[in-house]
């Protein structure tokens, strides 16, 4: 009877560790979560253009180029898998205004922060095989250069300039008049763009998210102080950011260039709530916590931005 109540004692102290291991492993991917927020830049393909031999024919439509855009889809997308990006339209821009205006509606653009431009730079294909008495072997090799260049908007500096080369290939093998034959494969040069691309992808992300995410006030009075930015760009409840003074601007005599320099730390922006219907309409209510008094009357002198 001892050993019945000592192993039940036992047993009922052990399982509340048990329950709080538990709750431990639940709540670690929600911190893990919280943690891996990012803050979208705003980022525009300003145009991927053909600049190969191929481009220069005289039936070649430049206009109507399959490759280049080829080059800005590939892009696209794998920026927009990255999730640290707000993409904007520039290629069919005018398209999108002028179906804008054809609905009644009032068309609107969004500013970027970081533009890219780029270029497939070199490209060539090539077959090669291997005839035997009973067998033969044909391999088709595609292989592309793509050079690109990311520009920060506020400045017009390019930040970023690199080339990067890719290529793909596909063998085909018959033994005795069996197996594959093929013609040429047309995927290939998707393939070679696309892993061309994917070298420079990853430079660009950090070149973007080196600086610190920044926006603006939009109102600062008694009804609300309203930030520019929302949802969509990453901004969630909760969320602090530094209240600082713009820098004034130099200009550099080496070369020319208007510099500015860094602001003063006046306070810190707490997000109480985000609104606004669209990406251009997005607002954020914040709490300002100011070490000196914010002058409502000359807001366009400061810029909230990330705290790192």
């Amino acid at each position: 009877m001892k050993r019945l109540i000592l192993l039940a004692l036992i047993l009922s102290l052990a399982l509340p560790s048990a329950a709080q291991r538990k709750t431990e492993i639940v709540e670690t991917p929600t911190q893990v979560q919280d943690e891996g927020m990012v803050l979208k830049r705003k980022v525009a393909i300003g145009r991927f253009s053909n600049e190969t031999q191929y481009a220069k024919g005289i039936f070649y439509d430049r206009e109507n180029d399959p490759m280049g855009k080829q080059a800005l889809d590939i892009l696209s997308a794998k920026l927009a898998a990255s999730g640290k990006f707000f993409l904007l339209e520039r290629s069919d821009l005018q398209s999108l205004l002028e179906e804008c205006q054809k609905g009644g509606n009032v068309a609107s653009t969004l500013g970027a922060d970081y533009m890219i431009i780029g270029s497939i730079t070199e490209y060539g294909r090539k077959n090669t095989g291997k005839n035997r008495v009973f067998s033969s072997e044909k391999t088709q090799t595609v292989e592309a250069a793509v050079s690109m260049r990311l520009v920060d908007v506020s400045t017009g500096l390019i930040i970023y300039s690199d080339e990067a080369k890719g290529s793909a290939e596909l063998t085909t093998k018959t033994k005795l008049g069996v197996g594959g034959q093929a013609g040429f494969d047309a995927t290939l040069s998707d393939k070679a763009i696309s892993e061309a691309i994917g070298q420079l992808v990853e430079n660009i992300i950090n070149k973007c998210t080196n600086s610190p995410w920044k926006t603006y006030f939009l109102s600062y009075d008694a009804d609300g102080i309203l930030i520019a930015g929302g949802k969509s760009q990453g901004i969630k409840e909760g969320m602090t950011f530094a209240v600082k003074t713009k820098g004034k601007k130099v200009k550099n005599p080496q070369t020319g260039i208007m510099i500015t320099l860094p602001g003063k730390k006046v306070g810190e922006a707490k997000v109480l709530s985000c609104g606004g219907d669209t990406p251009e309409t997005e607002y954020s209510f914040v709490e300002v916590s100011a070490q000196e008094p914010i002058s409502a009357a000359n807001m366009a002198n400061y810029i909230i931005e990330e705290a790192k």
